[in-house]
């Protein structure tokens, strides 16, 4: 169901760079340098550098950054729970929630 006004203003460009900034701060509050970030995740450090530079890294990448952080809780959490604006959207997500596959009659299309 497609939300008639969606208020969120940040772009994923805008929040590819807080993923960055937050997982360097990360590294930093630790004490590891890329390289020993690196060794830890087997991530090559230019990888790394890369990703706090310019924001881009693949999702394996990622997520093995962050487990090696010890962050691998969060990570798991992320997306775990339905969100929802209206008792409908709730209903309509209660009534899907053992769906394993799309539908072609989607509500509102």
């Amino acid at each position: 169901m497609p939300l008639l006004y969606n208020f969120d203003i940040d772009t994923v460009s805008d929040i590819q760079k807080i993923l960055a900034q937050n997982l360097q701060k990360r590294r930093l509050e630790k004490g590891f340098s890329r390289n020993t970030l690196s060794e830890i995740s087997g991530i090559p450090a230019p990888t790394i550098a890369k990703f706090e530079q310019k924001f881009v890294i693949s999702l394996t990448s990622y997520i093995a950054l962050a487990k090696a952080l010890g962050y691998t809780k969060e990570i798991k959490e992320l997306l775990s729970q339905p969100l929802y604006d209206t008792m409908e959207e709730l209903e309509m997500i209660n009534k899907n929630k053992e769906r394993k596959r799309g539908s072609r009659n989607e509500t509102g299309k």
